[in-house]
């Protein structure tokens, strides 16, 4: 096995972004971070407070580190934290049993994210803190969702709006970032499959760690177009 196929087979990413694509997602993270503490303090003692935080933690990797990516979007951030919370905090409540709570409360927030269409793994551990976070947490009871999920989650949101917003190929959410002009193909002209060396190129002009949908691959096709009219 030579090293590029290795490179597949383990997964690692093929996409190069700028420095300062990483800088900005460094710095968003972090930032996001800081005031996010700051409001779970308000709710929480300091310790419980640092628990909670750990699952936007996670949802600050995606909202800045993979801004365009499906499960960072607006609607999967927020209604995927509020799901999980609501679940995590009835399986506290009905089941006695800690380890079955949790396993429950985990299992069922992926299906309800499912269903919802609000897949968001950091959801994930806003179930498993509702369970296992400690009394300080417990004390809150259905609070919990509202008070510092639910609010620390549409901050997280409006912070990665701002941040990401202040960067025209970061904008968030991924729609504005849709929005943006890419040249129209000429109309019934045949358009080769694009190479991988293309296609390549594509995703590098992107800038951005990006999970691929629809719209992205109609607009790399329309990208590698483009080049190849500006060519002839």
């Amino acid at each position: 096995m030579n090293r590029s196929a290795f490179r597949r087979w383990i997964g690692v990413e093929l996409v190069e972004v700028s420095v300062l694509e990483r800088l900005i997602a460094t710095l968003g993270g972090g930032l996001s971070m800081v005031i996010l503490l700051g409001i779970s303090r308000l709710a929480l003692p300091q310790a419980s407070a640092a628990v909670v935080v750990a699952s936007m933690g996670a949802s600050a990797v995606l909202l800045f580190g993979v801004p365009h990516g499906p499960l960072s979007q607006p609607w999967p951030v927020i209604a995927g934290h509020a799901v999980s919370a609501v679940i995590g905090v009835a399986c506290a409540r009905l089941i006695p049993q800690p380890l079955l709570a949790v396993a429950f409360a985990v299992g069922l927030s992926i299906g309800a994210m499912h269903l919802l269409k609000c897949i968001h793994p950091p959801g994930g551990a806003t179930a498993f803190t509702a369970v296992l976070g400690g009394s300080a947490i417990h004390d809150l009871g259905f609070g919990y969702v509202l008070s510092p999920v639910l609010l620390n989650a549409v901050v997280m949101v409006l912070i990665a709006f701002v941040i990401n917003g202040a960067f025209p190929w970061r904008r968030y959410p991924a729609v504005l970032n849709r929005a943006r002009h890419v040249p129209e193909p000429e109309a019934n002209r045949a358009t080769p499959e694009p190479s991988h060396a293309e296609v390549r190129a594509a995703l590098n002009s992107l800038d951005s760690f990006v999970d691929i949908t629809e719209e992205d691959l109609v607009r790399l096709v329309q990208w590698i177009d483009s080049r190849k009219s500006k060519r002839s």
